[in-house]
């Protein structure tokens, strides 16, 4: 989805510190495990980096300077459920308690924006792009069909405009270089 950017996914296992058996850890550890092996993820394991309620997968990404950012993660919970007195009635009319979830798809949508912007210098994908065309026309009597084309693009979800800046080709193109526009195409006379 985002080329620029290194993820790694890590499976975090309990801490020395932890709440919750020995039986519930590797029941929720196993279950995080069969889920990465479900999506066919590879993953490392960071062994007792995992929360003092439960195991946990972390999805991190590589800033341009190579440090990781946790920026989503699912975890189990098992401390929650106990201490709220949660339970459930399982198939075979027992009481359980359940284990609770927690996820943040982006972790801090400022982090993860800040990688992002970071590591693609502003140069993002034509779908992310704020301005993904401009239209460079080669003189003023080439605005009204620029105007019009821009008109159809955006009906179409193009998010598109028309360099007004009276300048030469050459330095509407570098403009639309510097200010990072996806696609800076050309529309010249035709004969």
């Amino acid at each position: 989805m985002f080329a620029a950017l290194t993820v790694q996914v890590m499976l975090s296992t309990r801490p020395e510190k932890a709440v919750g058996s020995d039986e519930i850890w590797d029941k929720a550890t196993t279950a995080l495990k069969d889920a990465l092996g479900t999506k066919g993820w590879s993953y490392e394991v960071d062994e007792g980096g995992g929360a003092f309620y439960g195991p946990k997968i972390d999805i991190k990404i590589k800033d341009a300077i190579g440090r990781l950012w946790q920026c989503s993660t699912v975890q189990c919970d098992f401390n929650l459920p106990q201490r709220f007195g949660m339970e459930y009635v399982a198939a075979d009319g027992s009481k359980e308690q359940p284990i609770m979830l927690h996820r943040a798809i982006f972790g801090s949508i400022e982090r993860f924006f800040g990688v992002l912007i970071e590591s693609t210098a502003g140069d993002f994908p034509f779908w992310l792009a704020p301005i993904q065309l401009r239209l460079l026309p080669v003189s003023d009597d080439f605005l009204p069909y620029c105007e019009a084309a821009v008109a159809k693009l955006a009906a179409a979800g193009i998010r598109a405009e028309v360099d007004q800046g009276g300048r030469s080709v050459g330095k509407q193109i570098k403009v639309a270089n510097q200010v990072r526009v996806y696609l800076p195409p050309l529309r010249a006379p035709c004969s």
